[in-house]
């Protein structure tokens, strides 16, 4: 019979692993209906990735460096997936407006609409680290 330290030490363990593979199922679950198709036949997923590849060549180098910069707050597991929803949206963006090329505003305006509301505070405390005026962008944040 389990006594003591090490009936402790069980019940420990088994309320650890209950509770990682609860958060691990979490975000697999949030990936899977993410890649499950919409009306349309495509997925968030894809629609995010066609953004990104239609868009891909107005990208300069600057303009990555500055995304890459924005995207420092966010946990570095997470990070390469928050790009792309950001990249996507900022993708989105660009072809509705017939973009020639990928400008500061459009990162902007992109980010603040792909980043939930919560996460808007890290945004505006990263902009004003970077001399960046937000003045004009008031309206997106309240939305």
């Amino acid at each position: 019979m389990l006594e003591g330290w090490f009936l402790w030490f069980i019940l420990f363990w088994v309320v650890v692993l209950v509770s990682l593979f609860a958060i691990g199922g979490f975000f697999m679950f949030r990936k899977f209906l993410k890649r499950m198709p919409k009306e349309d036949g495509k997925s968030d997923l894809d629609w995010e990735e066609h953004y990104i590849d239609r868009t891909i060549h107005l990208w300069g180098p600057g303009e990555k460096e500055l995304l890459n910069e924005l995207v420092t707050p966010v946990p570095e597991l997470f990070r390469d997936v928050a790009k792309q929803k950001i990249a996507g949206h900022i993708g989105k963006l660009a072809i509705d407006e017939n973009a020639s090329q990928i400008t500061l505003d459009l990162i902007i305006r992109g980010y603040i609409v792909a980043t939930p509301k919560r996460d808007h505070k890290f945004l505006r405390k990263k902009l004003d680290e970077l001399n960046i005026d937000i003045t004009q962008y008031e309206d997106l944040f309240a939305v």
